[in-house]
């Protein structure tokens, strides 16, 4: 069985032909209707050819593909947790109970032309040739498990300066003029206001008028 899957700029998808001992053919192209990486859409080959097969009575298998990535994790090399297909693998495993024999072998591109035609018919919704089984798959084979969202850090690094906004923009002028609270940057701006009671006013030298100043939500 030779098998093969990417994505392209048209699309996803994933080819899979089998060649009995007689040289009988079986092609079968996967149209992958769902956002899928490279080595997802050669997992989805890979296992639906492994089910296919399994449906076929087919005991012993020996199985080809360009993806070093995939060949590599399947045939324990490599750690199936890399790129997060470890739910891929664990499907593999399952379904190497079917057979007596299964292998894994990992070919050059050049090598595995057939599949990779029927991966582009999948990818670009192409009129399938007389002769070819095609599915579409509308969701993953598998459930890939996200990793949450990591949380940024809070806490403000060394010489960062931490900026905390106030919904009352008043705040900082009256803690100023009555509390006497020192603060250069509000030295300049207090000066143009004062305080009657506990309201906040802004005095125009130009006009000699005071105007009452509101909160931002008293505004609304």
């Amino acid at each position: 069985m030779y098998f093969d899957g990417a994505l392209n700029l048209d699309g996803a998808g994933a080819g899979i032909l089998f060649i009995s001992p007689r040289g009988e053919q079986l092609k079968y192209v996967l149209q992958l209707l769902f956002k899928a990486t490279n080595n997802a859409a050669e997992y989805e080959a890979l296992i639906h050819g492994l089910r296919i097969a399994a449906s076929l009575g087919i005991k012993s298998l020996i199985t080809y593909g360009d993806s070093k990535v995939v060949i590599q994790q399947v045939n324990k090399d490599w750690d199936c947790t890399q790129e997060k297909m470890d739910a891929y693998c664990k499907e593999i495993r399952k379904l190497e109970a079917h057979f007596y024999g299964l292998e894994f072998h990992h070919v050059l591109r050049d090598y595995n032309v057939a599949a990779d035609v029927l991966f582009k018919l999948g990818s670009k919704r192409a009129l399938i040739p007389a002769g070819v089984f095609v599915q579409a798959l509308n969701s993953p084979t598998v459930k890939i498990e996200e990793e949450p969202p990591t949380k940024p850090d809070l806490a403000p690094a060394l010489g960062q300066e931490v900026l905390v906004t106030d919904p009352d923009w008043r705040a900082p002028v009256l803690d100023f003029i009555i509390n006497n609270k020192v603060h250069e940057r509000l030295a300049r701006r207090a000066a143009n206001y004062v305080v009657i009671g506990t309201e906040l006013f802004r005095h125009s030298a130009s006009w000699g008028t005071l105007s009452m100043c509101i909160s931002q939500q008293d505004g609304v």
